[in-house]
């Protein structure tokens, strides 16, 4: 056993390229904020409301020119998780091509659903929500997104933005069954997560949606609703005392928050 020949920069990099492909409310976050993301860190979103439009009458003097206010956001990395385990040897786990990162893909995968869970426990806080919603119909389950895209639409969201529709199973078995037409069988979108496309905006599916203990809640976003931070803090190995075998103990660290209120939509759903 030994862990001399570890490379905990490496494999934190690995890891964190993995996650990013393995998450999929992640995906549809704002990650351009990331920066250097830490224990404990801040990371500052800067923001710059719209100036007043004025008209313009010839002869005239303009307004004085204004000062556009200041709408920028704080994003505490306050999202602390570990995953830990044994190798029986890591420095021969390295030499044997495609182990480590068998070892790494299932604490990817674990890390990626808790990652996942967090954003979407964040729709408990959506300034626009619909009523519990029973969804026991196909045709129930295309209103509510209907309704959803509206809302979006009357705060001004454009059609041409990029909105995503992220529904747990249950609700796409419902929904599939109206918009069977317009959902595509694109194996490349598939692989990407996209099980097709809805009043121009991509449908997803996950099973670590938020439920308040009655109601699923799906999401209805733009890519700019939520902001997302994140970052490996730590990869490290070591030999624990009283084991024949080397150990990796790994902290990922985020932070998540709803910077856009207009841009998001909750349904809350349950079928039965």
């Amino acid at each position: 056993m030994a862990y001399e020949n570890f490379k905990p920069t490496i494999w934190s990099k690995y890891i964190q390229h993995e996650l990013a492909k393995a998450t999929v409310l992640q995906e549809d976050c704002n990650t351009r904020f990331q920066g250097e993301v830490g224990l404990g860190k801040t990371v500052k979103i800067v923001g710059v409301g719209r100036p007043t439009v004025g008209t313009y009458v010839p002869g005239q003097n303009i307004q004085e020119a204004q000062t556009p206010p200041d709408t920028s956001v704080l994003l505490q990395i306050d999202q602390y998780k570990y995953t830990h385990f044994l190798v029986d040897d890591i420095d021969q786990a390295q030499s044997i091509d495609g182990l480590m990162q068998a070892y790494m893909k299932e604490s990817t995968a674990a890390l990626a659903e808790a990652r996942d869970s967090y954003i979407a426990s964040l729709a408990a806080g959506a300034e626009y929500k619909s009523d519990s919603l029973l969804i026991d119909t196909p045709e129930k389950a295309r209103k509510a997104v209907d309704d959803a895209l509206v809302v979006l639409w009357d705060n001004g969201v454009k059609i041409t933005d990029e909105v995503v529709i992220t529904v747990t199973p249950k609700f796409y078995a419902l929904l599939k069954q109206s918009i069977a037409s317009e959902i595509s069988n694109n194996v490349d979108l598939i692989k990407k997560g996209v099980l097709g496309y809805y009043s121009g905006a991509a449908v997803k599916m996950s099973n670590n949606l938020y439920n308040d203990g009655t109601d699923d809640y799906l999401l209805v976003r733009t890519k700019n609703a939520i902001a997302f931070a994140a970052g490996i803090e730590k990869t490290e190995a070591y030999t624990p005392e009283y084991q024949f075998a080397d150990a990796i103990k790994m902290l990922d660290c985020y932070g998540a928050k709803i910077i856009r209120q207009k841009e998001l939509y909750v349904i809350r759903a349950h079928y039965a």
